[in-house]
């Protein structure tokens, strides 16, 4: 899941990001309301991460604006104010939960986890490829009813040829969904967890699932048996 947070205090977001990556979410960090204001508009994100009190701007006009903006992505504003006013201002300016600091990270990821099962619920919870089923309430991923353990990173890689079959993902693609926004072009470690992740769902498959388009990217494709025709490959 790819997370924006959006906190003007260095320490407190990097406590934040390590927790949130430690579950397995890429964490993009913006210190200031105007960068995250564009970070916002122009990449995708699952869920994003707001302070109310940031120093050029303050977070209810941020949320503000990105509603005004059309970014749809569910909000969570961290705030020490307490007051039942303060919280209502941010939610009747486009938040979608509020979470007043000091906080345990525990209770932030149960609030991102329900935000992103709202989310996913339009969505469909679970993706499918044939036998290969992917539980994203459960994180968990089976192949022919048998458990596939994944990295963090490989399911998140796995989630998003699921959710984007038969189209070919360019390595900029995966590197902007996938990984943060510090990933270098030049580095091979994209193609180091396809393979990885090909040798725990693809095994001895021939075709494999994964395509390597080269010269370009990657391609999701479910070469399915006579008798699994018909079945659907994405979200269900």
């Amino acid at each position: 899941m790819r997370t924006l947070l959006i906190e003007d205090n260095a320490r407190l977001a990097q406590s934040i990001k390590s927790g949130l990556e430690q579950q397995g979410y890429v964490v993009d960090v913006a210190a200031t309301a105007d960068e995250g204001d564009e970070i916002a508009v122009v990449h995708r994100h699952d869920v994003i991460v707001l302070d109310l009190m940031l120093g050029d701007r303050d977070g209810i006009e941020l949320c503000r604006q990105l509603r005004r903006q059309k970014v749809t992505t569910p909000i969570l504003m961290l705030t020490a104010l307490t007051a039942t006013e303060d919280k209502v201002k941010g939610l009747d300016a486009g938040a979608d939960d509020y979470l007043t600091k000091p906080f345990q990270m525990d209770e932030l990821l149960a609030r991102l986890r329900s935000l992103l099962r709202r989310a996913q619920a339009t969505e469909g919870a679970v993706l499918r490829s044939g036998d290969l089923v992917m539980d994203l309430h459960e994180h968990r991923v089976s192949q022919g009813g048998v458990a596939v353990k994944l990295s963090a990173k490989e399911f998140a890689l796995l989630e998003y040829f699921l959710r984007n079959p038969r189209k070919l993902l360019t390595r900029t693609m995966i590197s902007e969904s996938v990984w943060d926004m510090n990933y270098e072009s030049s580095s091979n470690v994209i193609d180091v967890y396809v393979s990885s992740l090909r040798r725990k769902v693809d095994r001895d498959r021939k075709p494999p699932r994964i395509e390597t388009v080269i010269g370009s990217g990657y391609r999701f494709v479910e070469h399915t048996e006579p008798s699994e025709a018909g079945r659907p490959v994405g979200p269900s």
